[in-house]
């Protein structure tokens, strides 16, 4: 079995707390994911899981964002 792992995305794109959450949703839909939680500031999201990154991006590209 996979070991969870963190991983960091930075997005652009974001810049209010809908955005925030609409990207924490989407992030925590895919499977294998444990937590996800997006620092505005930042501009990233920090998940946790077993996902692949290429799934990871792929969620948050797909409403809307860009992932750097």
């Amino acid at each position: 079995m996979s070991q969870a792992q963190e991983t960091i995305l930075k997005i652009e794109g974001m810049s209010c707390g809908h955005c925030k959450m609409s990207v924490e949703k989407a992030l925590l839909g895919i499977p294998g994911v444990v937590g996800a939680s997006v620092d505005l500031e930042k501009k990233q999201a920090v998940v946790t899981g077993t996902a692949k990154q290429a799934d990871l991006v792929k969620a948050v590209e797909d409403i809307g964002f860009d992932v750097v």
